[in-house]
């Protein structure tokens, strides 16, 4: 019985080791190549076996507006934080604990990005333990401005929407260069729920939250 715990022990530990070298390769590869699928799109994907919009688009292919948008609010600190803002986990905590349930999540977009790439959308304690350590080597190994432009390519923005182009396209029938700045806070907003606010677009907290965004872009700051 001791040894067959041994033994299991064992492949568990090489098989997250292997998941590590999986996840570190891949960093190395997307440092300067496209990001044309993440694992969240091959799962939505599989569900179905409905395609996938998506377009990949260069950092200055995107327009400013957008990216301002986004930090203003997803990650208000992402220029000065290395992957983990720690007040914000703080303050989600805080807020979780005083309602009993999960309301906030306080995940900067280093983060997010790398649940999107590696991972699923389902809790566990060792998903959270492997998404740590995937945006720690993440922000070690890319720059600020490169962890933007993949997460602005790879975030959904609707049902089988996936990166700022396709939305662009989809939602106003335009390039995502060409946005402008009521645009822009319109797609950072919905990111908390895609899918519903795609069938939603007057709810009222997302026309809050949007006038919100509208007002602090100006005050956020971008990687150049």
């Amino acid at each position: 019985m001791k040894a067959f715990i041994v033994r299991a022990l064992l492949i568990i530990i090489s098989i997250l080791i292997l998941i590590q070298l999986w996840i570190f390769s891949s960093l190395v590869y997307w440092r300067t190549h496209d990001v044309e699928t993440t694992m969240f799109m091959r799962w939505t994907y599989f569900s179905d076996f409905k395609p996938i919009e998506h377009q990949w688009r260069n950092y200055d292919d995107i327009s400013d507006n957008i990216k301002h948008a986004i930090v203003a609010a997803e990650d208000a600190k992402f220029l000065d934080h290395h992957g983990f803002d720690w007040d914000g986990i703080e303050d989600a905590l805080q807020r979780n604990l005083k309602k009993d349930k999960v309301v906030a999540g306080g995940s900067t977009i280093s983060q997010q990005l790398a649940k999107n790439l590696f991972f699923y959308n389902r809790r566990s304690v060792i998903r959270k333990g492997q998404e740590a350590i995937a945006t720690t080597m993440m922000e070690r190994m890319w720059t600020k401005q490169r962890i933007l432009e993949v997460y602005m390519n790879s975030v959904e923005f609707g049902d089988h929407i996936y990166g700022v182009e396709a939305a662009s396209r989809y939602y106003f029938a335009k390039s995502a260069k060409s946005l402008n700045r009521e645009q822009a806070a319109f797609l950072a907003v919905i990111l908390t729920n895609p899918k519903y606010y795609q069938e939603n677009r007057n709810d009222p907290k997302l026309l809050y939250r949007k006038k919100l965004v509208l007002k602090y872009m100006r005050y956020t700051r971008i990687p150049n």
